[in-house]
């Protein structure tokens, strides 16, 4: 594991003990005046297109959460939207550094309203933007925790607008899967940055090497490694 890697696993240990205890603090508040807790798991389902099986229960995985359980999920997506399967699963690796669970997102938000939702990590104003007339266009950032496999199809997407952004051919030695991963961890404008030969800074290089140390492993997970 690199020392950024490990770091960031730190800091979130440390998140997580704040974020629970936020979150008794929230519901102890909730019983005190008579409030049923918020249902989990209520979202409205988004259509599964026909090759993907339901998404696994968010409160079964929750504890134990492995991308892999979603890779039918990635397929479809993938398969959906142009985009490289075995990118979209090392992604989700990548992002799988902080406790992905409804209950911890959602208490950790209200202590840091900016905070990324779902196993994508996705923030609300990218959400907001790549829903536009999409098939869930009706959907709201708020059920991204729920709903997974609403966040392995915004994430795709999200991949599908960035790669549409990309000029017919760069300077830089990235490869597109590498330039679409930038992208999604810093933006589109550094990701063109990046594909006219900006440097990327320690945090991006991070995210690649992170990329490079998944990608066999998302390459198995969905059949392509």
């Amino acid at each position: 594991m690199s020392d950024s890697r490990a770091s960031r696993r730190r800091r979130w240990i440390a998140v997580a003990v704040l974020a629970l205890a936020l979150y008794v603090i929230i519901r102890a508040a909730h019983t005190q005046q008579g409030d049923s807790p918020p249902p989990s798991g209520t979202a409205t389902p988004t259509a599964t297109p026909p090759s993907a099986s339901p998404s696994p229960s968010v409160s079964a995985a929750s504890s134990s959460y492995d991308p892999a359980h979603y890779a039918t999920q990635v397929r479809a997506r993938a398969r959906q939207t142009g985009v490289s399967a075995q990118l979209l699963m090392a992604i989700l690796y990548n992002e799988a550094y902080k406790p992905h669970d409804a209950a911890f997102e959602r208490a950790w938000q209200k202590y840091k309203p900016d905070a990324a939702f779902g196993i994508a990590n996705m923030h609300r104003a990218t959400f907001d933007e790549v829903r536009q007339g999409r098939d869930f266009a009706h959907r709201s950032w708020e059920d991204l925790p729920d709903d997974r496999d609403l966040a392995v199809e915004a994430e795709a997407w999200y991949l599908h607008d960035l790669s549409a952004g990309l000029p017919a051919s760069w300077p830089a030695s990235y490869t597109r899967d590498q330039l679409l991963a930038l992208g999604y961890n810093t933006g589109p404008a550094n990701m063109l940055a990046f594909a006219r030969g900006a440097t990327p800074g320690s945090q991006a290089r991070s995210y690649l090497d992170e990329l490079q140390a998944n990608w066999a492993k998302a390459g198995r997970a969905v059949g392509t490694g």
